[in-house]
């Protein structure tokens, strides 16, 4: 029989060994037992498994539910189940979840604890699975969760009325893994983990860091989800949409607030499969970017506070929705982009602070591990199991999600230890600097796995200070993302645009000044949610003058951006000239597409985009200087910019703006000479000042404007055009 001290122990659940003690064991004399620990039963039997035939009741020891008893004529192991009557009167047949063996192969545990597994998602969380077969199959749930300084961990959910006593696991040893079976658990069942940590405190219900479905908020129980989906890869067209000579623009959405339902309810993945993808492609968008789509406790951080690094939130239904939302942008041509957020972390009690007890994921120190601005807490970069759940957390995505390429958000967070601090808040890494050297070996180590395990696939940070390499291959030094945001140009040029026209001879310089390092990475031009929150108004809200002039300013700046080197985003709601700020709390204003001067703005959208996608010139170089020319960098009287952009083998493309109301006839530009290699006549392709835009429809229509043999800007012919008031052309060949 079971020792007082044991008996206790289990009933305390503070036993740390309890397949010692449970289930199936012989004793000294040869005699075999079985023990289960069953609060509520009445009555237990053991049966043979397959045939049914009963073995043996067990006795009763302790009224709050333990059972025990000697299988007679019994000298060998043997496959049983437990019948079990309930006090309640109900009874039913249970596989025991102590008789089964450790089911973690040892090669995986190694793997985990030195930080080296690519997959760790395929080892911890929750796997339904079937053990046995015919007859002695059963079907269960798979738990395991790394926490190596607990005494205990018990997993508690639907399956065991949320009783610690009844499912304690299996600690896996030095490596800190625990793990266990619970036969007859299912997908959909909600769980968590209750955890004893080192000092016996019981800490409150913690979810399941590797969890990939969860309830709603404000409810945090991770749920057991289907079996992981298959590994994807991306075929060749998808690869090359997303190549650095590839025509890119991005949508990016917050999929909560893109449209709402019915009394302001979230719409269903499967909705927004039916209605987000074909707009999208329709305006000729190449990409859909998704701020956080992984779970998050709290509606207000839109995703970037996340607790759930390997699930889709749970706002618009289970995890397989958002794979078949995926599909449907692919099937309409759209890449998927979500961010992805490793920089930090919510304090949250169920989350993963102080997840056994102690400082596991985050820094233990607050210098490095206290993020001030957000109140969240930063990853221990340095702790090779941290770095290996958020590089499987990465490879999840791409690879079993689907999905072609990550933002990651605030890397310049992650790259500097000072980042936000003042002097005598912040660790100098181990030579003194203030650069996060773990934190830039996790970054480079993510770009490296996705670049072996998902080719084609990208990443694009946001960063925003002048790191250098950030989209260099980490084989040159480099940080080893595809792409960059360019922060730098968004400030300088928006700040440009908010000034009254009649100033910004003045500040010239805030609109050429980006193409002095243009091509020192791979750019992404962000006009982001960031840019239309917190009082700093929407894109339309910003540009100055009467109603006329700003919604030639914002179609006058779309052109700049469109016709400008680098890959384009554009944040939902910008693309019809939302008037106020955007709002987490409520769908885009739609209603304003019956407005003329807004439905102008989208279709100069859509044309922006597929004039991108039709002329070379306009992106296969955006990183590489030999596909642009300045043309006019220096009138800044007129408050004019020319440039050329070219590509190998494709016509070049003429980009003129003109950034005050001023209409400017017979304004003459430098172009290449036609005996030069240039051509004869130059056509106005796209103007945004037409009246299918909301215009005043002043420009050069369809004319061919010959190019005249009177050297111009450094040109050897030039052309004459009318340049209409707060508006960019785009000309080509004629």
């Amino acid at each position: 029989m079971l020792s007082d001290a044991d008996l206790h122990a289990l009933l305390q659940a503070r036993h740390p060994d309890p397949f010692a003690v449970l289930g199936l064991h012989a004793d000294a004399h040869g005699a075999w037992w079985v023990r289960a620990l069953l609060p509520g039963a009445a009555e237990v039997e053991v049966q043979e498994a397959g045939s049914g035939r009963r073995v043996a009741a067990l006795a009763r020891r302790d009224a709050a539910g333990f059972f025990e008893g000697e299988m007679p004529r019994r000298r060998r192991r043997f496959e049983y189940r437990l019948w079990v009557r309930w006090e309640h009167g109900a009874q039913a047949l249970y596989d025991d979840p102590y008789r089964h063996g450790p089911l973690l192969a040892d090669a995986d545990l190694h793997y985990l604890a030195e930080g080296t597994h690519l997959r760790p998602f395929e080892v911890l969380g929750a796997h339904p699975l079937t053990l046995g077969e015919g007859a002695l199959a059963v079907e269960g749930v798979r738990f395991a969760v790394w926490a190596p300084n607990a005494q205990r961990v018990s997993v508690v959910g639907d399956f065991n009325a949320w009783d610690a006593r009844r499912q304690p696991m299996r600690h896996r040893g030095g490596g800190g893994v625990w793990e266990l079976f619970v036969p007859h658990a299912a997908e959909g069942d909600r769980y968590k983990y209750e955890i004893r940590c080192h000092d016996g405190r019981v800490l409150p219900l913690k979810s399941d860091p590797c969890a990939r479905a969860a309830e709603v908020r404000p409810d945090s129980a991770s749920i057991v989800a289907p079996p992981l989906p298959p590994r994807h890869v991306l075929p060749p067209g998808r690869a090359q949409a997303n190549r650095r000579d590839a025509p890119v623009s991005i949508y990016e959405v917050h999929a909560a607030s893109w449209r709402r339902g019915e009394g302001g309810r979230f719409l269903s993945w499967d909705e927004l499969a039916a209605q987000l993808p074909s707009y999208a492609a329709g305006l000729g968008f190449t990409h859909v970017e998704l701020l956080p789509v992984s779970e998050h406790p709290y509606d207000g951080s839109w995703g970037y506070q996340t607790l759930g690094l390997y699930a889709p939130t749970s706002r618009h239904g289970p995890p397989e929705g958002f794979a078949r939302f995926v599909r449907a942008c692919h099937a309409q041509g759209l890449g998927v982009i979500v961010d992805w957020v490793p920089a930090h972390f919510p304090t949250d009690a169920h989350g993963l602070a102080q997840f056994d007890g102690t400082p596991l994921y985050e820094y233990a120190d607050p210098r490095e591990g206290f993020h001030q601005d957000w109140s969240t807490l930063i990853y221990n970069f340095g702790r090779h199991e941290v770095r290996n759940f958020l590089a499987g957390s990465a490879l999840y995505w791409v690879e079993r999600q689907g999905v072609d390429g990550l933002r990651v958000d605030a890397v310049a967070s992650m790259l500097y230890r000072d980042y936000s601090r003042r002097d005598g808040q912040w660790l100098p890494n181990v030579h003194g600097g203030r650069e996060n050297l773990e934190a830039i070996a996790l970054l480079r180590h993510v770009n490296e796995v996705l670049g072996a395990q998902c080719p084609g696939a990208i990443t694009l940070a946001e960063e925003s200070t002048a790191f250098p390499a950030v989209s260099a291959p980490v084989s040159v030094g480099g940080l080893g993302f595809h792409y960059k945001w360019n922060m730098g140009w968004m400030n300088d040029t928006l700040r440009y645009m908010q000034e009254d026209p009649v100033h910004r001879r003045w500040h010239h310089e805030r609109m050429t000044f980006a193409l002095m390092y243009a091509f020192s990475e791979n750019f992404v031009l962000p006009l982001s949610h960031d840019e239309v929150v917190h009082g700093k108004r929407s894109l339309l809200g910003r540009m100055p003058g009467d109603e006329w002039q700003r919604f030639a300013n914002l179609r006058a700046y779309y052109g700049f951006m469109w016709g400008h080197p680098g890959k384009k985003l554009l944040f939902m709601g910008q693309e019809f000239a939302q008037p106020d700020e955007w709002s987490h709390e409520r769908a885009l204003p739609w209603e304003l597409l019956g407005h003329e001067r807004h439905a102008g703005v989208q279709r100069l959208v859509g044309d922006l985009n597929r004039l991108l996608r039709e002329q070379p010139a306009l992106h296969r170089l955006d990183c590489e200087a030999a596909g642009f020319e300045w043309i006019e960098p220096d009138d800044r009287e007129h408050s004019v910019f020319a440039w050329m952009r070219r590509a190998p083998g494709a016509p070049a493309v003429l980009v003129v703006c003109n950034m005050t109301p001023v209409p400017r006839p017979g304004y003459r530009l430098g172009v290449p000479a036609p005996a030069a290699g240039g051509p004869p006549a130059w056509r106005e392709v796209l103007n945004t000042d037409s009246a299918h835009y909301g215009g005043s429809n002043l420009g050069n229509g369809g004319l061919a404007l010959a190019a005249q043999p009177q050297p111009w800007q450094r040109q050897e012919a030039s052309i004459e055009l009318t340049l209409p008031p707060l508006a960019a052309l785009f000309l080509v060949p004629a």
